[in-house]
């Protein structure tokens, strides 16, 4: 008899099943355990007490509620905090997997100090002196505005004492990584102009359009989205993906609309166009719309026609119209940009069109749509104390308005413009386009310090490390973000003294603004962090310090908002995928593998399908009908315009024809022996493509060619 894959596959899957459910098995397995547990050299955990501690995980955006099980004062299980308003009792991979960071591989045990090619080990006193230093150089020279810091994120104490620090220095050079919630501040900065943010009420949108945003693939705070995701069919909710591959959010969707990549933005002014010339706009609403909103009109009833939006995107004309009308139809529909996570790739054009497709519907600080949140203003610092030197310096212009422009700015002059550069929490020597440039440009900044729990990329291209506690070994505020409706602000509290000889990153900061002296430690005049937070988080210290977390704000301003459609009615340029080649080499998210600061824990990597890594080697996933003389499995070598890399096909028909698909955040050539040489990073095949008018890094992928080995 004749037995095919698919037939010897379920038999295997039969006597498997069997066996694990058959009360012998489980007797022997039984017996055997029993067994082992009484041979001397098995190792047996210490008994003692148990006890729950709480605190916030900040691994990612998400910023989940944890709670943490201890034996005898160890901790041993981390779990989602039950009571915390954001996750609810859930919790992701990498926040379970959070204790095996504590004793990763790549920790950095003690304050480095680069010596020729190699670290050694120095006191934490010679490494301020040291640091502080150079810094007093700087002011010395006159030149205080060429001190830069690159943070992960620009909310919360630690990175507002950063900046702080560089204020009180003289330097307006204070970055942020890309992020979904920087993009969202920007969004909400050119659309509203406003100093806010945009959350989204997922949980009571009845149509959710989404742009690619990837909600089960870790986009804003991955753990309530796979809980709002998972309700979504008894709340009767539809979600139409619209991206070039079947992901597994466009999977669990209603619908998933294939569209080619980098016209995201060309379809959501298409559906603009409809809506506004079927007159199907909110006209109440209306009353808010400022600066160009007729010339916006007449400018996307033309140029964004369905006939025309058909051709760009691929998606037909008709279609278009459908969605444009069932989208401003429906009770509580919802529009959500930010492809993938929203952390890389994105552009303001896109973020802003399909913003104003909530806008024109009216579905603005209304239940089930988008709110205009204030940025988080917990915090009252008191005023820097400035002297000449930080007056004049901190008055010049940044040297750049993103993070890229600034590296690019570097690299375009011929003399160092920048002396000392502070990384906190980042990796922009692994996470942002060209990495192997990103290194160069690195090399061009004579100075540079980096803050980093771990060894990573750029922490290895630093001349002094100045180790951070991790997370779970201080204290310190996490304000929510990334998209959500409501304002949270958690506690992250000590689980467990400190494993090696490192350092709250505020601490730190303190100790280089005494030692630097003058108006700047006058600037400083803390003990240390904890009392620093707990005078500046005054108003809701106390509740933060009982609760473990303080709600902000979880209604919507009732205030008319104003929307400008200024950026929008200049019609700017589609973003279009550097390089001529035939092919689209498109970044993949993840759920199990992170694409920033800090890398997957080992855990967390194992987990990973061998579909994706198999060994060392990383798989793109192609549509047969683009492989051509390739085969599924076979090795092939992937080009683009910035390099090449080897590679294995996956074929796989959920994605679209002519693009290629590659998982980001593998790849990592420094740190953790048991995610080192793993895959290619994207980013080293993917160069930045600037849009003009915002500064952006939109390079949503790079042009292509794929061929046998």
């Amino acid at each position: 008899m004749k037995v095919d894959r698919r037939s010897f596959l379920g038999l295997g899957l039969g006597a498997a099943a069997g066996i694990a459910v058959s009360p012998a098995a489980l007797k022997l397995m039984d017996d055997s355990s029993i067994w082992s547990q009484n041979w001397s050299w098995t190792p047996v955990p210490v008994d003692g007490e148990v006890t729950y501690e709480s605190s916030v995980c900040s691994l990612c955006p998400g910023n989940c509620g944890i709670s943490v099980r201890k034996i005898d004062n160890r901790p041993v299980k981390i779990e989602g905090s039950a009571d915390y308003p954001i996750n609810n009792g859930g919790a992701c991979l990498h926040g379970i997997a959070g204790l095996q960071y504590l004793y990763d591989p790549a920790r950095i045990k003690t304050p480095l100090k680069k010596n020729g090619d190699k670290f050694e080990a120095v006191s934490w006193d010679d490494a301020i002196s040291y640091v502080a230093g150079k810094l007093k150089d700087i002011r010395k020279s006159g030149s205080s505005e060429k001190l830069a810091c690159i943070t992960d994120k620009d909310q919360g104490s630690v990175s507002n004492l950063f900046k702080r620090l560089l204020k009180a220095f003289g330097s307006p050079n204070h970055y942020t990584m890309p992020s979904l919630e920087s993009y969202l501040e920007l969004t909400a900065s050119t659309v509203h102009n406003q100093d806010a943010t945009i959350g989204y009420d997922l949980a009571n949108a009845d149509f959710v359009l989404s742009f690619g945003a990837g909600l089960i693939e870790g986009w804003g705070s991955p753990v309530n989205c796979f809980k709002t995701n998972a309700s979504r069919k008894e709340r009767h909710a539809k979600l139409y993906q619209i991206e070039p591959r079947l992901s597994n959010t466009a999977a669990n969707a209603d619908k998933w609309i294939p569209i080619k990549p980098g016209t995201e933005a060309d379809l959501a002014l298409g559906l603009c166009s409809v809506i506004l010339k079927e007159k199907l706009f909110n006209s109440e609403f209306s009353v808010n719309f400022k600066n160009g909103f007729s010339k916006l009109t007449a400018s996307l009833v033309s140029f964004y026609s369905p006939a025309k939006v058909s051709e760009m995107t691929g998606i037909k004309a008709e279609d278009i119209k459908k969605l444009a009308v069932r989208f401003a139809k429906s009770k509580m529909s919802l529009a959500i940009p930010g492809k993938g996570r929203g952390a890389s790739g994105q552009n303001l054009k896109e973020l802003a069109a399909v913003h104003t497709l909530n806008c024109l519907v009216g579905n603005i600080n209304q239940k089930g749509g988008a709110w205009i949140n204030p940025l988080d203003d917990y915090l009252n610092f008191p005023n820097e104390t400035m002297d000449s030197i930080a007056k004049k310096g901190y008055s010049k212009k940044k040297l750049g308005n993103t993070v890229t422009d600034f590296f690019a700015k570097i690299n375009a002059s011929d003399k160092p413009v920048i002396d000392t550069l502070f990384v906190y929490n980042a990796n922009p020597c692994f996470s942002l386009h060209d990495t192997k440039n990103m290194k160069e440009v690195i090399k061009k900044i004579p100075f540079v310090v980096s803050f980093s729990s771990f060894f990573d990329e750029t922490a290895m291209e630093a001349d002094v490390i100045l180790p951070s506690h991790f997370f779970l070994e201080r204290i310190e505020d996490v304000p929510s973000g990334s998209g959500l409706a409501s304002r949270v602000v958690g506690l992250s509290k000590p689980i467990i003294d400190p494993i090696f000889d490192t350092k709250h990153p505020g601490d730190t900061i303190l100790d280089l603004a005494n030692a630097i002296e003058g108006t700047v430690a006058e600037s400083f005049s803390w003990e240390n962090y904890e009392e620093c937070l707990a005078e500046v988080a005054g108003d809701i210290w106390d509740t933060l310090d009982e609760n473990g977390y303080a709600v902000i704000s979880d209604q919507p301003s009732t205030n008319a908002v104003n929307v400008d459609f200024k950026f929008l009615a200049a019609n700017p340029d589609t973003i279009q995928a550097q390089g001529d080649l035939e092919l689209t080499l498109i970044p993949i998210d993840n759920m199990r593998i992170t694409s920033a600061a800090p890398a997957s824990s080992p855990f967390a990597i194992k987990t990973v399908s061998d579909r994706v890594i198999l060994g060392g080697e990383i798989f793109v996933e192609i549509n047969p009908e683009t492989a051509k003389d390739l085969s599924d499995g076979s090795d092939a070598t992937l080009t683009t315009p910035m390099g090449s890399a080897l590679v294995k096909i996956n074929f796989n028909e959920g994605i679209m024809p002519g693009v290629i698909g590659m998982v980001q955040g593998l790849g990592h050539t420094f740190g953790n022996e048991f995610i080192v040489g793993k895959g290619v990073n994207i980013n080293n095949l993917i160069g930045p493509v600037i849009e003009a008018g915002s500064g952006l890094d939109a390079a949503f992928g790079i042009k292509a060619s794929i061929s046998k080995v």
